[in-house]
């Protein structure tokens, strides 16, 4: 768009019109800076986002599978227990398959559906998005036993990570131990089932205008593990020990009420809106939203429902949980008195070194579908500096997009396969050997770190759609498979993007 005005006094036009039509050319141009003067495929990186879950599939794959260099895995996970635990996720680089990151991804790509879903189908990436969520939610089933009382037990991990990471093994080939864990009323974990439950009962709602016998089927396995969750309290690394030092909880509070709010939101049963109320915990202004904090995403649908009048705003805890939600998003947009730091780069950064940017995708998950709540509601975002419409929190969310996409200091895409240039050496076992299509002589333990880990060349397969750990907040990147906390990929963080992409696209 041509910037330039020229303006003579047979256009009538007076000092006020001229003043206003700057105005709105300028905040045009602002936006074009971000969407325009940095090319980015949106609807491509959409793509690519969804094939990374079929790179991260444990069990037998199916005959349509896209991702041709993975094989069958695991298939014998749950002959330990004498149970059926083949299928799920491995989380990130590794083999194991823990359970609690698995559910809240599972939770977010399933919130990407509930929200963009008419984006997603314009797309024709609906089907493959609901394709991800049930390889993980028919695993989540396959580990949920529930007895005619209503006793559940719920295998939370398959695999250990310390046998595990001494290896360096495609999936295919594993030879490390596959031990299952698992929870029950003896053995609580009220954090895990409290994700497990939201994950069933968002991922009901993803899939009810298109098979609702097998919503209703979530739905009901929903409710029985958060009955089990709330009932039978406790932190599920305490039962699980093995989970400790990869994905240990901070607390079950968060979690329990992230899947009350989810089962209000599936069903309409307000006993489910009292028990997020009874809790008198709002959270506070969080610092974070991740895999062990759920806080934010509650208080974003609490706000959902208090701008829809559902519920009341003044005078009840309802409207703590809005205001507390609305800071944080108000520090991560630049808009707060306590905003998140910002790199030289453009880059939002929450002071965590060790993959970076799941905090973000899943902040940017929560940003933009709460600004379609404000959009619906004809509101505004009432920031400590200033009032934020819908359209600028859009603009925001396109900068840190297009930073994660290739629009930063070192021109790299930290979306594998995306762009011209991205890391090709990630932390990733099954990326980083040959294909076992490729090359059938099975990989040693300890030689697939001689022969492949520790190599100086890239990968000989592109996980497309995986997003790494990321920069630093020097905006600086190394890319090399020792760097595990810069160069790993994880689930956590490609499925919100899945959502932000699709919005965006």
């Amino acid at each position: 768009m041509d910037s330039k005005i020229r303006c003579s006094r047979r256009n009538n036009a007076s000092p006020l019109m001229i003043l206003l039509l700057l105005s709105f050319l300028i905040s045009i141009h602002q936006l074009q800076d971000v969407v325009s003067a940095f090319d980015v495929d949106y609807r491509s990186a959409l793509t690519n986002s969804l094939l990374y879950f079929e790179s991260q599939r444990s069990g037998k794959l199916p005959g349509n599978q896209r991702v041709w260099w993975r094989g069958d895995s695991a298939l014998g996970d749950g002959a330990d227990a004498n149970v059926n635990l083949v299928g799920g996720y491995y989380d990130s680089g590794d083999n194991v398959k823990f359970g609690f990151p698995m559910a809240f991804t599972i939770t977010t790509l399933s919130w990407s559906v509930v929200e963009f879903e008419k984006r997603l189908a314009s797309f024709n990436e609906l089907n493959n998005a609901l394709i991800s969520i049930r390889w993980g939610t028919d695993y989540m089933i396959r580990s949920t036993k529930v007895t005619g009382d209503g006793s559940v037990t719920f295998y939370g991990q398959v695999g250990d990570g310390q046998s595990d990471h001494v290896c360096w093994q495609r999936p295919e080939d594993m030879t490390t131990p596959r031990p299952s864990y698992k929870i029950d009323s003896n053995h609580p974990g009220s954090d895990l089932a409290g994700e497990t439950a939201a994950a069933l009962a968002a991922a009901s709602l993803a899939f009810r205008s298109t098979n609702r016998d097998y919503s209703d089927k979530l739905l009901r396995y929903a409710k029985a593990v958060f009955k089990f969750g709330r009932n039978s309290k406790g932190l599920y690394s305490d039962s699980i020990p093995s989970a400790r030092g990869f994905y240990s909880s901070s607390g079950y509070q968060d979690e329990l009420q992230w899947a009350a709010i989810w089962l209000h939101r599936a069903t309409g049963d307000n006993k489910y809106l009292r028990y997020v109320a009874s809790s008198g915990n709002t959270g506070g202004i969080r610092s974070l939203f991740s895999w062990d904090d759920k806080f934010l995403g509650v208080q974003i649908l609490v706000s959902k429902l208090v701008l829809e009048r559902k519920v009341a705003s003044e005078g009840a805890i309802w409207g703590d949980y809005k205001k507390q939600g609305e800071h944080f998003l108000c520090n991560f947009i630049q808009k707060g008195y306590n905003n998140v730091a910002m790199t030289g780069g453009g880059m939002v950064w929450w002071k965590q070194p060790w993959n970076h940017f799941q905090y973000t995708t899943s902040s940017l998950l929560a940003l933009l579908s709460y600004s379609d709540y404000l959009s619906a509601a004809g509101a505004n975002l009432a920031c400590p500096v200033g009032t934020v419409t819908p359209a600028e929190i859009v603009s925001f969310a396109y900068s840190q997009t297009a930073y994660i996409l290739g629009n930063n200091p070192k021109k790299l895409s930290y979306m594998v396969g995306f762009g011209k240039k991205y890391p090709t050496r990630v932390h990733h076992r099954a990326a980083s050997i040959v294909s076992v299509k490729n090359g059938a002589t099975p990989v040693d333990c300890h030689d697939g770190f001689s022969l492949w880990f520790y190599r100086d060349a890239p990968d000989p397969n592109v996980i497309h759609g995986a997003i790494v750990g990321g920069p630093d907040e020097n905006d600086a990147y190394s890319d090399s498979r020792t760097n595990y906390q810069q160069a790993e990929p994880a689930t956590v963080n490609t499925a919100p993007f899945v959502g932000v992409l699709a919005r965006l696209a």
